[in-house]
């Protein structure tokens, strides 16, 4: 049986490893989100960058579909 704990440290592990391969990292969102005047923390910045960019993987796989 798979133990949460380790899963769950395990997928953190996975996603830092992505995110240093991005660009904007959670941090530099966060400084952005705040420039315009969100107050929002580290995770809600971090949740919003994987919204967007799950978002943007629609629409260019959408795009390519129509296109293809």
């Amino acid at each position: 049986m798979v133990n949460i704990k380790e899963s769950s440290m395990e997928n953190k592990e996975v996603n830092e490893e992505i995110n240093e391969k991005r660009r904007i990292t959670p941090e530099k969102a966060l400084e952005m989100l705040r420039s315009e005047g969100l107050d929002v923390t580290l995770e809600q910045a971090n949740n919003i960058l994987d919204f967007l960019r799950k978002l943007a993987n629609i629409t260019v796989t959408k795009y390519l579909k129509r296109r293809g």
